[in-house]
């Protein structure tokens, strides 16, 4: 089929060609004729859409634009007919127009792609594609420049500007130990980083596949107006058929159907929709199908993950346990100059820790994946990691909490042990999720029971599932009863990405989360801050409200305008224009769903800490 503002041209061509033809060389049966040509053709292209739409067991309103044309064209009514049809088309188009308008701040994100890096090789640099940097490569990012993949800082300190990944407008401090995000903008300084993602794996990247997986969907938006499309079609041909028969006039029955042309009902919900997720993604959130919008707005049930959800997952230094003859500085300074380029969560979370304190260089390196790392370090043999890694013969036991060992000189030297600290914005989301609306907030781990009973008291949860597989989290899901539906699956890893696909919506936090994850949620939140699942549902109830009024505006405004026309005292061309007012009435009042709200329910509160196990 044409484009849709291929065909407003060529109907307003039309309309011109037509103008010149009766009021310039007084041809009006020429006139009349292109313009019934062209009308009785669009009617037609009209018509097969419609039979394509019934066949798919939907029904819209579309026969009272086809019957409208049909009847004004029938009655000679032929420059009412073209108006219809101008009216039609440029409203097809001003849907196009709001679409693109609503997919600008996602759009952006396609035009700042990075591209190079500089790849630091014995106090070197060579710049190389982004493609060719590996897991593992040291790259530096200078000043101004563009993070090019996925990282942690090991050297320097600087403030990066994440506004095109995250929405978050003021500039983030990064230290050693902390990551980077591909695409986020180095503001002041030099910093050397370690690569942990490859190009394709990298946030930006993600970011990129699901603006395209989000703009190659938008077929799912929901027209509202459907739903009322059978009575209101009944309603607008009795009126129009009274208004007939009572005056005995056709001309009545087409100047009825003028007004009762469906454009508004059309594209009121469509354009709401769009202009809903155009806010979202100012807002950090990736909304990848309008109709996610319409299920987030009626939520009963909200889940989550505990581990990178409701804690932060980012584990800190807790306690340092030194042994006999060792110090707690000297294990702290030996194991994290060990582990300083290691792309380990352990390993970063211990030379975060210490990034106050300068490191020795390590040599000698060897990494045993999965178990630990050895290393010299100031004349020292150094191992960290797993106990029995680094003391193989010992006859200390391991704890019961997350931890690593250390050995000098093969002498055990003591142990570290690491926390899980709930997100400080936890408590008060879920408390604003009831606020919205939300009757059950449950949480479904993988974690031990005590530990989960222990976070669901501080946070608020109502129901706990503790010590669950993916699979087990499924069957959860699915067991939730439909008067307790639509659900929300709130996740983060790898092992999250089943569930999310299960859920009625699935939404990965998606700053700092697994691949997985995105790819299989429906919406995506791209800070990695927990209210902003609040601010999604705000955000859909707002949309889907205004979507539903400027629906029932139409409703409104074309059944005063068909009562009106069955007098006779609208004639059928100035009938139609009035039905152009009544869709820019609808389009502007579902413009509205593009304003955010003046507040947030949600403050951050302080940090609670638990324990990881």
């Amino acid at each position: 089929m044409m484009r849709h503002y291929y065909k407003l041209t060529l109907t307003v061509s039309v309309g011109i060609i037509a103008l010149i033809l009766q009021f310039g060389f007084h041809q009006q049966l020429a006139a009349q004729l292109i313009i019934t040509l062209w009308g009785s053709l669009m009617a037609l292209s009209m018509l097969v859409e419609m039979i394509k739409t019934l066949r798919s067991g939907k029904y819209g309103v579309d026969l009272l634009a086809i019957t409208a044309i049909v009847a004004t064209l029938a009655v000679s009514e032929y420059w009412a007919g073209l108006v219809v049809l101008i009216m039609l088309t440029g409203g097809d188009s001003l849907e196009d127009y709001a679409a693109k308008r609503a997919n600008t701040e996602l759009k952006a994100l396609l035009d700042n792609s990075p591209r190079t890096a500089h790849r630091l090789i014995d106090e070197n640099l060579t710049d190389i594609a982004v493609e060719d940097a590996t897991v593992g490569d040291q790259l530096v990012v200078k000043p101004g420049e563009l993070v090019p993949v996925d990282g942690h800082l090991i050297q320097g300190t600087a403030l990066f500007d994440e506004s095109s990944l995250t929405g978050e407008s003021k500039p983030v401090e990064k230290n050693i130990g902390d990551d980077v995000m591909s695409g986020a903008v180095n503001g002041d300084n030099a910093v050397t980083m370690v690569v942990d993602k490859l190009a394709i794996d990298s946030q930006y990247q993600q970011l990129v596949k699901l603006v395209k997986e989000s703009e190659s969907r938008p077929a799912k938006f929901v027209r509202l107006a459907d739903r009322y499309a059978v009575p209101f079609t009944l309603v607008a041909y009795v009126i129009a058929g009274i208004a007939w028969v009572i005056s005995g006039d056709p001309h009545r029955f087409a100047e009825v159907l003028v007004v009762a042309s469906p454009c508004p009902l059309i594209l009121a919900a469509p354009v709401a929709l769009v202009s809903g997720m155009s806010r979202t993604s100012r807002n950090g959130i990736v909304v990848k199908t309008g109709d996610m919008l319409e299920k987030m707005s009626t939520a009963k049930t909200a889940a989550f993950d505990k581990t990178g959800t409701i804690t932060s997952g980012q584990l800190a230094v807790n306690k340092i346990v030194p042994q006999a003859d060792f110090t707690t500085d000297q294990i702290l300074h030996l194991a994290a100059s060990a582990e300083q380029n290691s792309s380990h969560i352990l390993a970063r979370s211990l030379v975060k820790y210490v990034s106050d304190a300068p490191l020795s260089p390590a040599t000698s390196l060897e990494e045993v994946t999965g178990n630990g790392i050895t290393a010299t370090v100031d004349g020292y043999e150094v191992k960290v990691g797993k106990l029995k890694f680094v003391d193989p013969d010992t006859q200390h036991q391991s704890l019961a909490q997350t931890a690593i060992y250390v050995t000098i000189n093969n002498v055990y030297a003591g142990y570290v042990t690491f926390i899980d600290n709930v997100r400080p914005e936890a408590a008060d989301t879920l408390k604003a999720l009831h606020a919205e609306g939300v009757k059950n907030v449950m949480m479904l781990t993988g974690d031990q029971q005590v530990i989960a009973d222990n976070i669901a008291e501080k946070v608020g949860i109502d129901t706990v599932a503790a010590d669950l597989l993916p699979a087990d989290k499924i069957k959860h899901l699915k067991n939730v009863p439909a008067a307790e539906r639509p659900v929300i699956m709130v996740g983060d890893g790898v092992n999250d990405a089943p569930p999310l696909a299960v859920a009625d919506v699935g939404i990965a936090m998606g700053a700092h989360g697994s691949t997985a994850a995105s790819e299989s949620a429906d919406v995506v939140i791209l800070k990695d801050d927990l209210s902003r699942v609040v601010t999604a549902i705000q955000i859909a109830k707002d949309t889907m409200q205004v979507a539903k009024q400027a629906v029932w505006i139409g409703i409104a405004i074309c059944t005063i305008l068909m009562l009106i026309a069955s007098t006779g005292i609208i004639p059928a061309l100035f009938g139609a224009m009035l039905q152009e007012v009544v869709d820019t009435v609808s389009i502007l009042w579902a413009l509205r769903a593009l304003r955010d709200r003046s507040g947030s329910n949600v403050k951050p509160v302080g940090s609670t800490e638990t324990r990881q196990s």
